[in-house]
């Protein structure tokens, strides 16, 4: 049972765990590569820009990681994060305090995530075109409050600056803490555990894997798929109030874009533009990916334009590998005899170790040397033998086909012939 349980975690990687090792190792080779080929890119200040940049794309990326997941996809938390922006800034300029601006830009933000999941659950209206229109909604309603005038935030020092401190604490000698990476660890955890642990992402997941069979099992779809359209309003609210304390200034009119990374972010992380697939902390290693090339590139003398080119093919790429796992565990594998056999023998040399390492427990040397010349001559036999059998194998199956090949030919000649106008009396 241990055996078979040891082989099934094998295979559950090998088809399921190595999505989960590619992102992370891809970010690990980016950096070392900037690292050594950019100039002084293995720093502090390079580290803290990197946390900087992945902060208002990571918190939109968790709630778009949602809609996709859910089978969705929503064009607006850009717009919606600036719209939500400005709002807030103008509330701000009117008299009112910091903390309930600050809160003003989440409910903006949740606002417009309740239009898109009522059009998308209760209407029935595709999400493409639900979410398209509310971006072009939300640049214009920010444009309208703020009468397209841009909304400036406190700087460090003045009433109401203390919110930037909660993205990026300068002590008094000058040093620079990240302490937003500890909001974006906290909200990251948030949603993991919304996803994974909770009533909201099961149903997430299954809206996104088949959403009839969903309704079919008695799942309330409207109201879950509502639910992922607001979270994707919140986290764009979150990102708004990390954009205002990066930046300052917001102008009217901005985030159209910001969506497009967002949902970069969620693919190259893992998450299946198909719906069912998906995870928050494959997203976040997905913004930091494209945080190390925003923050990477400049060190190499590359302009900024860059970032986009190799955001697209790595987004392409990731499509692709996406779509390869699907078409892999969508077919249906016949075990030849030569699978069978190599299974059984990869069992038995499995039973085999694990009585090797009680006798060597016991310690009988002698018996564990002779299991281990008998553990050698079984895995050389299934080695040579299913290396011989997989060759009759392939003998048979190419036999086979030219077979095949020759009566596809023939029934095409005999239909050639069959149509030839026959030959006229007397010609």
């Amino acid at each position: 049972m241990e055996n078979s349980m040891s082989i099934s975690r094998m295979q559950q990687f090998k088809e399921r765990g190595l999505k989960y090792v590619l992102a992370p190792a891809a970010l690990l080779i980016l950096y070392v590569f900037f690292g050594i080929f950019g100039r002084n890119y293995f720093s502090y200040p390079t580290l803290v820009n990197i946390i900087d940049a992945a902060f208002y794309i990571g918190f939109i990326a968790m709630g778009e990681t949602f809609v996709i997941i859910s089978g969705g996809i929503d064009l607006s938390v850009g717009t919606v994060m600036m719209a939500s922006t400005l709002i807030g800034g103008v509330a701000l300029k009117h008299g009112f305090p910091m903390w309930l601006s600050l809160i003003i830009i989440i409910l903006v933000g949740i606002a417009f995530g309740t239009f898109n999941g009522f059009f998308v659950s209760q209407l029935k209206m595709p999400p493409f075109i639900v979410t398209l229109g509310t971006m072009m909604i939300s640049m214009g309603v920010g444009s309208i409050v703020s009468n397209v005038q841009s909304a400036t935030f406190p700087i460090r020092g003045h009433a109401g600056g203390w919110f930037k401190s909660i993205f990026l604490y300068l002590n008094p000698s000058g040093g620079m803490i990240p302490t937003g990476a500890l909001l974006l660890l906290a909200v990251g955890i948030i949603c993991h555990l919304m996803l994974s642990n909770t009533k909201l992402g099961r149903y997430t997941y299954a809206l996104g894997s088949n959403m009839e069979a969903a309704r079919l099992s008695g799942v309330d779809v409207k109201k879950w798929q509502m639910m992922v359209y607001i979270i994707a309003g919140a986290t764009a609210g979150i990102g708004g109030i990390s954009y205002a304390a990066i930046y300052t200034t917001v102008l009217p009119a901005q985030g159209q874009g910001f969506e497009l990374y967002a949902i970069a972010a969620a693919v190259i992380g893992g998450t299946s533009l198909a719906g069912g697939i998906g995870t928050i902390w494959g997203t976040v290693i997905g913004v930091f990916i494209m945080s190390v090339l925003a923050t990477g590139l400049p060190s190499l003398n590359l302009q900024a334009h860059w970032q986009t080119f190799f955001t697209g093919v790595i987004v392409i790429g990731a499509v692709l590998l996406d779509m390869y796992r699907n078409k892999k565990a969508s077919e249906v594998h016949i075990e030849t005899p030569a699978d069978i056999y190599k299974a059984k023998k990869t069992a038995e040399i499995a039973a085999m170790k694990l009585k090797l390492t009680e006798i060597m427990s016991a310690g009988d040397h002698a018996g564990a040397a002779e299991l281990k010349t008998r553990i050698s001559a079984v895995r050389r036999e299934m080695k040579a033998t299913y290396v011989k059998m997989k060759s009759e194998e392939k003998a048979v199956k190419a036999r086979i086909k030219e077979e095949e090949r020759k009566a596809d030919h023939e029934f095409a000649e005999m239909l050639k012939h069959k149509d030839l106008p026959s030959n006229k009396v007397g010609e």
